[in-house]
């Protein structure tokens, strides 16, 4: 069972016997955030200065978790200018040694549990469709909001500039509400 509490505007996530703090990030957390990244050989990494400058111009809508002070784990994300009620998850990413915690759920959870009260309605994603992880991920996160989850091709496969890269599906869900209990 997770259990949240509330602590001048952050969040603790209690998991067994960790305990990891989740906040905005600082601009100071760029250079560890785009390590987590690099080490995840997952993810598109970005440059190191955009990490920087995500960590300065978005943190209001992202989320890094740490443990002992040192970060964990993150979720960056950006209300679209374009659909305020809509925030987009750029980027998902654990160290390899919280995985398995359920500590991507809690930080998404975390950071849309803040969103939803600043009017945001809607999480969207993009996810190519051989990564079966954030599948998941998101699909998890939709049952413990109760919420509908809908799925399109955003960007074809032929869209990108490099040769074989997989189509980028746009999943979207909502409406979303605060959970009366999050993360459980």
């Amino acid at each position: 069972m997770r259990r949240w509490h509330a602590e001048k505007s952050l969040l603790r996530f209690l998991s067994m016997s960790v305990t990891h703090l989740i906040e905005s990030p600082t601009k100071a957390d760029g250079a560890q955030l785009w390590r987590i990244a690099r080490d995840s050989a997952k993810l598109d990494l970005n440059s190191p200065y955009a990490y920087m400058l995500w960590c300065r111009d978005f943190a209001g809508s992202s989320v890094v978790a740490r443990e002992d002070g040192r970060a964990v784990g993150f979720v960056i994300a950006y209300r679209r200018p374009d659909e305020p009620a809509a925030a987009l998850v750029w980027q998902v990413a654990v160290d390899a040694s919280q995985r398995g915690k359920g500590l991507a759920g809690a930080l998404l959870d975390a950071l849309y549990t803040r969103l939803v009260g600043e009017g945001v309605r809607y999480l969207e994603t993009t996810i190519t469709p051989d990564n079966e992880a954030s599948i998941r991920l998101f699909t998890s996160f939709a049952k413990r909001w109760n919420a509908a989850m809908e799925t399109s091709v955003l960007f074809d496969g032929g869209e990108f500039p490099e040769a074989g890269h997989l189509p980028e599906e746009l999943y979207r869900i909502g409406p979303l509400t605060p959970p009366t209990n999050p993360g459980e």
